[in-house]
């Protein structure tokens, strides 16, 4: 397991155990039918994991949202202005197949259900790739996924109207066709939070030269979690998950990947670690990785899949500028 970044400087790290009794009395509030309707693919999550590592989470969000909404009340008023509560923006980071999605898609369920806040919004930012044939264009086909495959500026422009609260549009994204859904969109209304999945949402400005003039999406986080693993890991969940893609979404004939529904379990094994090694895992090394240091919680998991340490970055502790 790799160290964790100045290891008790920057962070406090728990263990699993240790984690879970910070929950406190949050109540579990998920049935077992509420969390298959949640799960990702070959992203397994029990209720256990959801009482021991999410609910204290939770929890602590919960304070964090407090927190930040009477700030905001405390400015109004020195300001002289009406009190209006902005959102409060989560940002989930971390490799393909880390399982990004299934935590997002259980912290807005949880979270939707306690009482100072029910509308909670979750953006992936898929939506915000450029459309295929735009990416052809450019020649970046093969690095779909990579900073310079997303519309940024609109993605930009898309929170800071959530964080102003104004209605916001956000692009489609069809897993199925692989691309944007032409024409359609998806408004967001001033939730009470909002939670932005992504596996770039926590890069940094390109240099130092131009960091203090360009505005980066985490610039809107009030709280990000990055989601860690080592990387033969997170290589064997991916060729898992592909597997399983090809005896499910990729015999619809309407799939982009159609074609690899015809393969071999030892072809499909081989493809499926040829994409990783040369799409997924540089992407992972060249730009994900390193923005794990500007987290606020890290989730650490096993081989398993399941969460085994939690590292809480200390309030003192600076926000690491670059990866």
């Amino acid at each position: 397991m790799m160290p964790p970044p100045e290891t008790g400087l920057s962070y406090v790290i728990f263990s699993r155990a240790d984690w879970a009794a910070l929950r406190a009395t949050t109540p579990l509030t998920l049935t077992e039918d509420d969390l298959a309707a949640l799960r990702g693919l070959n992203e397994p999550i029990t209720l256990d994991e959801v009482a021991e590592i999410v609910l204290p989470l939770t929890r602590l969000l919960n304070l964090h949202i407090t927190a930040v909404q009477q700030l905001v009340r405390v400015t109004d008023i020195f300001l002289g202005l009406p009190s209006r509560p902005a959102p409060f923006v989560i940002g989930v980071a971390g490799s393909v197949a880390a399982g990004k999605s299934t935590i997002a898609r259980v912290l807005r369920e949880v979270l939707s259900r306690w009482f100072e806040h029910r509308r909670v919004d979750l953006l992936t930012t898929d939506g915000f790739l450029h459309p295929n044939a735009v990416l052809a264009e450019r020649g970046l086909m093969q690095r779909k996924g990579f900073p310079e495959s997303y519309d940024l500026p609109r993605l930009v422009r898309f929170l800071a109207d959530v964080k102003a609260g104004r209605t916001a549009q956000a692009p489609v994204y069809s897993h199925l066709t692989y691309d944007i859904v032409p024409g359609e969109v998806k408004a967001f209304a001033n939730p009470d939070v909002l939670i932005v999945e992504g596996i770039n949402v926590l890069q940094p400005a390109p240099n130092s030269a131009e960091r203090g003039a360009r505005t980066v999406v985490s610039d809107f986080f009030d709280f990000s979690i990055f989601i860690d693993a080592d990387e033969p890991s997170l290589r064997q969940w991916y060729i898992q998950r592909f597997l399983a893609l090809r005896d499910t979404a990729f015999r619809n004939p309407e799939s982009y990947f159609h074609r690899f529904s015809q393969l071999s379990e030892p072809d499909a094994t081989e493809t499926a670690g040829r994409i990783w090694d040369e799409i997924n895992r540089v992407n992972l090394k060249q730009n994900i990785e390193s923005t794990r240091d500007r987290a606020t919680v890290v989730l650490r998991k096993a081989p398993d899949h399941a969460v085994q340490e939690v590292w809480l970055r200390r309030p003192s502790a600076p926000t690491p500028a670059a990866g």
